[in-house]
């Protein structure tokens, strides 16, 4: 699954995913209504590849959270990002255990909740090119082993 082309625009509600880059910034397509528009150099735009959250240890990549939301949700949408604070944090408490409770808001949790049910709805959360890279790798070094 690659996100780098799926990006979230400070003030524009929803996701986007990019189409082409122009000389000023790039152009975008609503992935809610399939609308074109261009995003200038100065919005600040990020890529889901980009984001990461918070935990007690490390920083957890957002692909890795939805991967952790799809095996808990056994490939289903998971709960409405419309649920009660205590409902989300629940929930998120049951995906990320050792979430930062104090930089993780409610608000940060309802967008991934959001993001994870967009990309369900449009299936784009394709996880096997994941699973099949890590196996080829250690068989790889299973090999580079048995050569020794």
């Amino acid at each position: 699954m690659d996100l780098t082309e799926i990006l979230s625009i400070s003030g524009k509600p929803g996701l986007h995913k990019m189409i082409s880059q122009t000389k000023g910034g790039m152009l975008v397509e609503s992935m809610s209504d399939q609308k074109r528009f261009p995003v200038f150099a100065h919005e600040k735009v990020s890529s889901l590849e980009e984001i990461s959250i918070f935990t007690e240890t490390d920083d957890i990549p957002l692909k890795d959270v939805f991967k952790k939301i799809n095996e808990m949700m056994e490939g289903d949408k998971a709960l409405s990002h419309k649920s009660s604070s205590d409902e989300l944090k629940d929930f998120f408490d049951d995906v990320v255990p050792d979430y930062d409770k104090e930089r993780v808001y409610v608000s940060d949790i309802k967008k991934v909740i959001q993001w994870y049910n967009v990309l369900h709805e449009m299936e784009m959360l394709d996880f096997t090119e994941e699973e099949e890279a890590e196996g080829d790798g250690t068989e790889e070094v299973n090999e580079e082993n048995d050569k020794e």
